[in-house]
């Protein structure tokens, strides 16, 4: 098989980015070791910066998200039993996010590919990529007990942190940074109402807590446990205890409860890989970078990288040009240590730290008691949540 851009991974990513390099007449085939009801069964985030939200749009898969998404101008900061209200439409100058979950967004992107007759394999084993330092990559994969092969221009990574692309990458030629969190979320997933309208952080002397939503009838709780935790030793009815002492008490009164759909604990890293261009493969996402979930930026970063790819590969194509390949690295991690540096000022901020001792609770009480209280605080969250533009600071 022979195509210009092979596509491995066909999350959010790599579909996204089919469809920007479709849109453009340029002819991509994606791989993807599971199957498409796994992939679709993945309980992800859905909080879509307005970036996301106009890329979605761009290739014509938004019309959904606008009808069954839900448009939040603002959060609210819970501290210290009382709650204050992040403006993000006013700070922003009329900037919201989209709460829309990932695996609605994975399905119309799937959709769309699928309406347009565009080759996607799903369930590949063994997947390889080979000659990315050479003018002639391809990918491998085996299907069917038999061995294929892909013959491309270019190989893109959307493959995810476990991936196989930067796996591949020569030893020494890559640099990783991360910082593993000394905790875990453990989130619920149930058929309630939300207990507000708008995402609820919870600082605590508990622990944190992230009140979010799918949907009017459908809600995402959180809360900040141990890492030796297991999902196992907390029932239904504990969680909802737990959280209950670590809202207010109007979270409390608006509280509904029922039998949770999904449950899980999931650790929380940062974690960036430098560079994310390797010859004629290119890595996005979450295989070159994990942010912790609390800034709400995971599926917003790859989304941008995959923007800043397409325009990279259209280029080339259009322009013979080698400019935007050989800027895409240091454009994306210029953005990507941005959205870095916010989930890891966020998630301190939010979490319980006992090995800060009682002062590192005082200090987040002030910088709590700073933000709400300043315009200029306020409004570096709220522009830092709601998304930087992509051109930021060019």
């Amino acid at each position: 098989m022979r195509t210009q851009v092979a596509i491995i991974g066909a999350g959010p990513s790599g579909l996204l980015l089919g469809q920007l390099l479709h849109k453009a007449g340029i002819d991509a085939v994606i791989v993807e070791r599971q199957s498409g009801d796994y992939v679709l069964g993945r309980i992800r985030a859905g909080v879509l910066e307005q970036v996301s939200v106009d890329l979605l749009d761009e290739v014509g898969v938004g019309e959904r998200m606008h009808k069954e998404g839900m448009v939040h101008g603002g959060f609210d900061m819970l501290f210290k039993g009382e709650r204050h209200r992040i403006d993000m439409n006013r700070l922003t100058a009329g900037k919201n996010v989209m709460v829309y979950g990932q695996t609605e967004v994975t399905r119309d992107l799937m959709d769309a590919r699928q309406a347009a007759g565009l080759t996607t394999i799903y369930e590949a084993g063994n997947v390889a990529v080979h000659g990315f330092d050479t003018t002639k990559p391809r990918v491998t994969y085996e299907k069917d007990g038999q061995t294929h092969e892909i013959e491309c221009d270019f190989i893109a990574g959307c493959d995810g942190f476990h991936g196989v692309c930067r796996a591949s990458v020569p030893e020494g030629a890559i640099t990783e940074y991360e910082k593993v969190y000394p905790f875990g979320w453990l989130g619920v997933l149930a058929d309630t109402p939300p207990v507000h309208h708008e995402l609820i952080y919870v600082n605590s002397t508990r622990g944190f807590a992230l009140c979010s939503q799918r949907s009017h009838t459908r809600s995402r709780y959180y809360l900040q446990v141990p890492l030796t935790d297991k999902v196992e030793a907390w029932s239904d009815d504990a969680f909802w205890n737990e959280l209950r002492l670590r809202l207010d008490v109007g979270g409390r009164e608006h509280l509904v409860t029922g039998p949770s759909i999904e449950k899980s604990v999931a650790p929380l890293r940062s974690f960036v890989a430098e560079p994310m261009r390797f010859g004629r493969m290119f890595l996005a996402g979450d295989a070159a970078h994990i942010v912790p979930p609390t800034g709400a930026k995971g599926l917003n970063l790859a989304a941008s990288d995959v923007k800043y790819l397409s325009g990279a590969l259209i280029e080339f194509y259009a322009e013979k040009s080698e400019a935007g390949i050989n800027g895409y690295s240091e454009r994306c991690l210029r953005r990507v240590w941005r959205a870095e540096r916010f989930s890891w000022w966020f998630t301190n901020l939010m979490h319980n730290l006992p090995e800060n001792g009682p002062i590192g609770q005082k200090l987040q009480d002030a910088e709590l008691d700073y933000i709400v209280h300043s315009e200029v605080g306020a409004r570096s969250v709220a522009e830092n949540y709601v998304g930087l533009p992509l051109d930021f600071g060019v």
